[in-house]
This record gives C-alpha cells, sequence and structure tokens, in this order.
C-alpha cells in the first residue's frame, strides 16, 4: 500500500476537535497513548534507505510496520508501507532481537483518532508540539486542509522521529 500524509504543526489545538466533529469527522478512536519504536540492525541499513521498521504499541493491542524510503512528491509525504497487528509484543520482540534488529528510537505521542470519508485525521500530542495530520488521497488532503483553513504551504513532510531528533540537537547546542 502507499501512504500519502501531511502534518501540520497547530497553535493551538484546543477546541479543534468539537470542529473537525462539526465538519462531519466522525471520531474512530478518542485520545490514546501509543508507544513506538523504531528498530534497524547495526550499522542502521534501514535509516541508511530512509526505511523504517516500528512497532507500535497502543495499550494491549500492537502493530509491525514497515515503511519504504519516501517517493518524490513535492507539498507530500508519500511511501510504501506495509502493516500488521501483532498479537504477541514481548515474544514478538524476542523475534526481532533474534534476528538482529534492535531498537534504536523511542518516542511516545498522544493521538485521537477521525475519519472523514476515506480521510484518515489525527490529532497528535507530542513531546515537539501538537499536530493535525491528515491521510489519504491528495486531492482529499488539500480539499480538507483548506476548509480548516491551512495551504500546502502548511504541510510538514517529516516524521516525528526527525522532529524529536532535531530538537533534541537544538536544545543541546
Amino acid at each position: 500500500m502507499i501512504e500519502t500524509e501531511v502534518k501540520i504543526k497547530l497553535s493551538g489545538a484546543k477546541g479543534l476537535k468539537e470542529r473537525l466533529l462539526g465538519l462531519g469527522c466522525v471520531l474512530a478512536r478518542d485520545r490514546y497513548l501509543e508507544t513506538n519504536v523504531l528498530y534497524d540492525y547495526r550499522g542502521d541499513p534501514l535509516f541508511a534507505k530512509r526505511e523504517a521498521l516500528r512497532l507500535r504499541v497502543v495499550g494491549k493491542r500492537a502493530w509491525l510496520t514497515f515503511k519504504g524510503a519516501p517517493q518524490k512528491a513535492r507539498s507530500f509525504k508519500v511511501r510504501p508501507e506495509f502493516e500488521s497487528e501483532v498479537r504477541d509484543p514481548a515474544g514478538f520482540r524476542k523475534i526481532l532481537k533474534a534476528l538482529g534488529l534492535r531498537p534504536i528510537f523511542r518516542y511516545r505521542k498522544h493521538r485521537t483518532l477521525l475519519r472523514k470519508g476515506r480521510l484518515v485525521v489525527c490529532l497528535d500530542e507530542t513531546s515537539v508540539g501538537d499536530y493535525l495530520e491528515l491521510e489519504g488521497k491528495r486531492s482529499d488532503i488539500v480539499r480538507f486542509a483548506r476548509v480548516l483553513g491551512y495551504s500546502r504551504a502548511d504541510f510538514i513532510t517529516g516524521d516525528y522521529v526527525a522532529m524529536i531528533t532535531a530538537a533534541a540537537a537544538a536544545r543541546k547546542s
């Protein structure tokens, strides 16, 4: 599957969920905590190819996701993505370790998940700020962003790992 998404930095997320509901979004899952761990081999070959292997845990449920290298696309983050639910996260971590994979980055976020037709709308609270994430067809993303008062100039194609890493580096300097 090809994932197409953007993030938009929010200056104030208060009241946005209610606004989204008023615009016809349907609440799929109210605010919940996600723990995300990225894995790679020694020497970080996945990272070097801009690929990612992530284990995401939400409560007692977990998903393993492989994200391929981003494709060239102005204004959008577009990349292959394959995901499967994992029934036993602790056991699966042992499998990853036995295969030579090791955790290289860990982050947490609170997420509220909504849907507007085929568009996935997420409100994310991270250690580097609050973001609106829109995932779906490019035309749906642009159209809905406009309704909210945003343009392509507001689109962020980076990922949370890069944002968190950059913020940590800036704090050290």
